[in-house]
């Protein structure tokens, strides 16, 4: 069925079993998250949807109205840049609308 993706920290003690236990020392590099020290799990951290927004899409940062062309209305939906002012936040919003994109904010 594969590797285990979480192993339990262990200092060359054979006696010490794989099943993870979370790791509780003081200068534990596994519990500071240090790279290459191994997996920890967390919440989410197998989910399908990592990395898309509660409503299911992708995000894309939308600063002007060429990259409305770049996204796909299947998949992603724009956020306005903060940036962005009233009259361009506008025309954005028309022409999100003519192509069916959705935007989150």
């Amino acid at each position: 069925m594969g590797e285990k993706k979480f192993n339990r920290q262990k200092h060359k003690l054979k006696k010490l079993g794989d099943s993870w236990r979370r790791p509780r020392g003081h200068h534990s590099k596994l519990r500071l998250g240090k790279a290459g020290k191994g997996r920890k799990p967390s919440p989410s951290y197998g989910s399908p949807d990592r990395g898309r927004h509660p409503s299911g899409y992708y995000e894309v940062l939308v600063r002007n109205e060429k990259d409305l062309e770049d996204i796909d209305e299947d998949e992603e939906a724009a956020r306005l840049s903060s940036r962005l002012g009233k009259k361009k936040k506008e025309r954005i919003r028309e022409k999100a609308e003519e192509k069916e994109i959705k935007i989150l904010n």
